[in-house]
């Protein structure tokens, strides 16, 4: 049976490219690591995605950063990939 998940309120931010065009853009959705926040390692990825055209949507997992979620700082790998589906 799946594991029924809270819902929690999560921080993101969306990367932009320099120059959006009238075409689709393509999202991606950037998870960070164990342990870390939307501006750390990822966020670096992200804005090297947007130099190249694309728009990168970084967040806080839920329990990390500014996302709800308690006990804070809980790792929950099933989660981090739930959130995105």
């Amino acid at each position: 049976m799946a594991k029924e998940l809270p819902i929690l309120q999560l921080i993101s931010y969306a990367n932009n490219p320099l120059k959006l065009t009238n075409e689709k853009n393509n999202l991606i959705i950037c998870i960070h690591p164990a342990g870390g926040v939307k501006e750390q390692t990822i966020g670096h990825y992200a804005s090297k995605l947007a130099e190249n055209g694309f728009i990168a949507l970084t967040f806080d997992a839920s329990y990390q950063g500014e996302s709800e979620g308690l006990p804070r700082y809980l790792e929950d790998p099933t989660a981090r990939v739930e959130i995105c589906i």
